[in-house]
């Protein structure tokens, strides 16, 4: 059996790029009102210049004064969707996840405090998206002995807890440097890592059926109507269960998105789309999957919508 994905990691990357982006920039403009409503000390404005600008550095946002050189503006860690618009999705996930964003993912995902705040930030947001869906299958007494496919693994940061709990985990990743980085994780902490099979996998070549399939961060890279084919995809290998994850599209997520997308970066990146809930559940509910369960994780640069579905017989 072999599972696959289009993945890379996120809830949120480049999406919460755009956040960031959208959060630092309102947060600026506010106090830049406050300026014109109070006088202050040529000096204190000048501080608060200083603030900024360590805000946006901290946030690994790039400035440039002056936007007209290169257009290079703002720019969040994976930057804004500004990559070239003749290029597929697919493609763009995966040159970015085997090149620079790569390093950079591998390192939000890990241990190492070699992050700064806002990349720290959104490690605790996908630990919390992690231990939500570990906690259903946990207390469903799903993960022992049962089959999970884990579509668009990363680093296993899903797959390795699940084969601890006793699951036959089938993982994979369209990232041949993803699926690498979660081999050798695999093989440091799991004693029998026989549990779980790694393979560089397109989602489109995903075969085989599986009890639970599982898609986190994956659908935020691709525009609705091939996340709608996506699902039902993992729904035909789906025998009784089918958990994933997107960034929500709620007016105050799109508006910090579109404030971000303002202030592109150069450097090339993978698209964020966000999807409504209604969108996302109505493919589910085409499939003959009910909704069971539902969470949000959201912390200040990482935010992450949550569906557990299972078969109609089941709900």
């Amino acid at each position: 059996m072999g599972c696959n994905d289009p993945r890379p990691q996120l809830g949120s990357k480049v999406y919460a790029g755009s956040v960031a982006a959208g959060h630092a920039l309102l947060h600026w403009c506010w106090h830049r009102a406050l300026n014109r409503l109070h006088w202050r000390p040529a000096s204190a404005k000048l501080n608060d210049r200083k603030r900024f600008a360590t805000v946006i550095r901290k946030s690994s946002l790039t400035f440039i004064d002056k936007p007209q050189r290169a257009g290079t503006r703002l720019n969040y860690m994976t930057g804004t969707n500004t990559t070239d618009r003749g290029t597929d999705d697919k493609t763009i996930v995966r040159d970015y996840f085997n090149s620079t964003g790569f390093e950079r993912w591998r390192r939000i995902y890990g241990t190492t405090a070699e992050v700064n705040k806002v990349q720290r930030d959104i490690r605790v947001g996908h630990q919390q998206t992690i231990d939500t869906v570990l906690a259903w299958l946990q207390a469903d007494g799903v993960t022992t002995g049962q089959t999970i496919c884990d579509v668009g693994c990363g680093v296993g940061s899903l797959s390795i807890p699940l084969a601890k709990s006793g699951a036959r985990v089938f993982a994979s990743d369209i990232s041949e440097k993803m699926v690498g980085e979660a081999q050798a994780r695999a093989q440091q902490e799991l004693s029998n890592n026989s549990s779980v099979t790694f393979s560089v996998q397109d989602m489109d070549a995903i075969a085989g059926s599986y009890h639970t399939v599982i898609c986190l961060d994956v659908l935020i890279h691709y525009p609705l109507a091939d996340a709608v084919q996506t699902i039902s995809r993992l729904a035909a290998s789906s025998e009784e269960r089918l958990i994933l994850s997107f960034a929500p599209k709620t007016p105050l997520l799109t508006l910090l998105k579109k404030i971000g997308e303002f202030f592109p970066g150069p450097s090339k990146t993978t698209r964020a789309y966000q999807h409504t809930e209604r969108d996302i559940v109505a493919a589910l509910q085409a499939e003959g999957f009910a909704i069971r369960r539902q969470a949000m994780t959201s912390t200040r640069f990482y935010f992450s919508r949550v569906l557990e579905a299972v078969r109609e017989r089941n709900a």
